[in-house]
């Protein structure tokens, strides 16, 4: 098994798309240059159908109330995927985890593409890289069918880990699309970041969270609040299959909402290098009928 390992990030204002440089006194440590928010999001009716036929006069983006220019715009069906498998081996989950393996692997094989990757870390009593980014679905397989279930929940130290040491690896940002996709029943009762702090990695990581509970119990409970808060922040949805035979169906809507997204890029007006969270709201130009998932902000660079 890989040990986990840190990544310094240091954001900055620069005058070109994002680029990834290293700095010579450092080799760990990457400069990013950041003058442009990118949003990936996906667009739906009342009943759920994805909405796909949209273009770029069809949307406005409002940023701290004020209407924002899009300079990119491009439906997203081919982007490369960055993919992050997060799987609960805490004892919470024993009972039905031989299924909850094959479904995600049932996930892998039909989700992923030649120039996609994906990367899968266990977590209990803390977080572990069991499959590092790879296209190689026997090895991610492999990776999910060898996992074990025992132990406490670091599920924030796992989401933290994943985005920073790995999601984040492949620049710039708007090239591929990032996400993650957590088996879980939100319980955290181990990790060293908190909520918030997983949050704001994933939400400076671009990373979208799918989450399944694995809480068959039909009542709500605080961990099930924590997947779905996670979810609804960095646009993603939360999937509760009460039965085992539904799980296979939550990774295929997953998998179908990967396959209809937009993506549009933007120049802050103004521009904003303060390092604080600004919100985002995407909408859909006179059509409430349609419905807008996307993150509800980013975090600008610091200077």
């Amino acid at each position: 098994m890989k040990k986990l390992y840190s990544l310094a990030l240091v954001f900055c204002l620069g005058a070109s798309a994002a680029e990834p440089q290293k700095t010579n006194d450092d080799p760990s440590r990457i400069t990013l240059d950041v003058n442009r928010v990118n949003m990936l999001f996906t667009v739906s009716d009342k009943k759920g159908r994805f909405v796909t036929d949209l273009t770029k006069t069809d949307f406005e983006i409002i940023e701290s109330k004020r209407p924002q220019s899009i300079i990119e715009f491009t439906a997203e069906a081919d982007l490369p995927l960055r993919l992050a498998i997060l799987i609960d081996t805490s004892n919470s989950i024993r009972d039905r985890f031989k299924f909850q393996q094959e479904a995600a692997i049932e996930f892998v094989n039909s989700v992923m593409r030649p120039q996609d990757r994906a990367v899968v870390v266990s977590f209990d009593t803390g977080a572990e890289l069991v499959a590092d980014l790879t296209n190689d679905n026997a090895k991610l397989a492999a990776a999910i069918r060898g996992l074990r279930p025992g132990g406490g929940t670091a599920l924030f130290d796992a989401i933290f880990f994943a985005c920073r040491d790995k999601l984040m690896q492949d620049q710039p940002q708007h090239k591929f699309r990032r996400a993650m996709v957590i088996l879980s029943d939100g319980d955290d009762n181990q990790s060293r970041y908190t909520r918030d702090q997983a949050l704001e990695m994933a939400h400076k990581a671009d990373v979208a969270i799918y989450a399944i509970s694995t809480n068959i119990t039909r009542i709500q409970s605080d961990g099930d609040k924590i997947l779905k808060y996670l979810s609804a922040e960095t646009g993603g949805l939360t999937f509760f299959p009460f039965k085992v035979q539904d799980l296979a169906q939550s990774f295929e809507n997953i998998a179908n909402e990967l396959r209809h997204q937009y993506n549009v890029l933007y120049r802050p007006d103004p521009v904003k290098t303060d390092g604080l969270y600004h919100t985002v709201d995407i909408k859909v130009k006179g059509r409430k009928d349609l419905v807008v998932r996307a993150r509800k902000g980013y975090y600008a660079p610091r200077l």
